[in-house]
């Protein structure tokens, strides 16, 4: 089911995505509303689950991590059971920054940072591979991010993209 939003809302959710960290005024300001209808919109949109959260962006390698790799992991069995206990062991994982279940050749795809090359063979050699009900795993090692756009692309009848 989706949520109906009107341009206003669209707007807000626009800028939010753009900048987590604005203020309510400033929000307010930029989408055209006084202060306590934009509030009033933007815990609308918190309560219905649009808005899930606010976070930072973060440049991973002024932090030490240097290295952004993929794994595309494939699993011996797909029972549901089996397939929540491999996503319970990967919330352990701090190395793992995502994951999702895929269609197709691989079970899951796993997107990694870490601080070189060599703490990421360790995960791999001593975590990912040594864990329950993994049959093979296949690795890529980012060059560089040719994109990173938060969020979704938000357009409605009476706007462009």
């Amino acid at each position: 089911m989706s949520l109906r939003l009107d341009a206003t809302d669209r707007r807000i959710l626009r800028e939010l995505m753009a900048d987590g960290a604005l203020t309510n005024v400033a929000l307010a300001q930029r989408v055209g509303l006084s202060a306590p209808p934009c509030l009033r919109r933007v815990r609308a949109l918190e309560d219905a689950g649009v808005i899930q959260g606010y976070t930072a962006l973060v440049d991973e390698a002024a932090l030490g991590f240097e290295l952004t790799a993929f794994a595309m992991v494939g699993l011996h069995s797909q029972a549901e059971g089996d397939l929540r206990a491999f996503e319970n062991r990967v919330l352990g994982w701090p190395m793992v920054r995502e994951a999702y279940m895929l269609s197709g050749e691989s079970d899951y795809v796993l997107k990694c940072v870490a601080p070189d090359l060599r703490s990421f063979q360790d995960f791999i050699l001593k975590e990912l591979t040594a864990a329950p009900n993994v049959a093979s795993v296949k690795t890529n090692l980012a060059i560089r991010r040719a994109k990173r756009v938060p969020g979704v692309p938000l357009t409605g009848p009476d706007e462009e993209a």
